[in-house]
């Protein structure tokens, strides 16, 4: 059986984006269909086609967001979970990364038509981009280790 690193790296194999293949790869614990966590994630691949935050970490924001989120309205515990889980994913991504931006990463403007060509041609969407998958997993299951244990502290 695959492991949620794994997994997340086939659907990004099977031409997913980086973020369906993240968030799908954690359909289960977050109380979603794959098929939810595809078309939930459809629009965030690339840095959200912009070359921003890259969509490996947003598919990751998202399972965060749906395990520890905010649940109720007003709520500044809920939102200073949410704020301190946020933190922690895109700051230990580029600790480990260099960044946390799409283009940054790939070293070329993605929103460019020269862009998206230099990445066809030096194979970044083959064999950089799943590289980030891995990590951005990587992170997400560190995240929710350290939550999981301050859980525990708490009870």
């Amino acid at each position: 059986m695959m492991n949620k690193k794994e997994k997340a790296v086939e659907y990004f194999k099977d031409n997913l984006h980086c973020s369906q293949s993240v968030l799908a790869a954690f359909a289960k614990e977050c109380g979603i269909t794959e098929e939810q966590a595809f078309r939930l994630g459809s629009c965030f691949g690339s840095g959200m086609r912009k070359g921003n935050v890259c969509g490996a970490c947003t598919g990751a924001l998202m399972v965060l967001g749906l395990m520890y989120g905010e649940k109720h309205n007003g709520d500044p515990n809920e939102r200073n979970r949410s704020n301190k889980i946020n933190d922690m994913m895109l700051d230990r991504f580029a600790k480990a990364n260099g960044t946390y931006i799409c283009n940054e990463l790939l070293g070329c403007d993605i929103t460019a038509p020269e862009g998206v060509r230099f990445a066809r041609e030096n194979g970044l969407f083959k064999e950089f981009c799943p590289k980030m998958v891995a990590s951005a997993v990587d992170v997400l299951e560190s995240v929710i280790e350290e939550m999981r244990k301050n859980e525990n502290r708490q009870h």
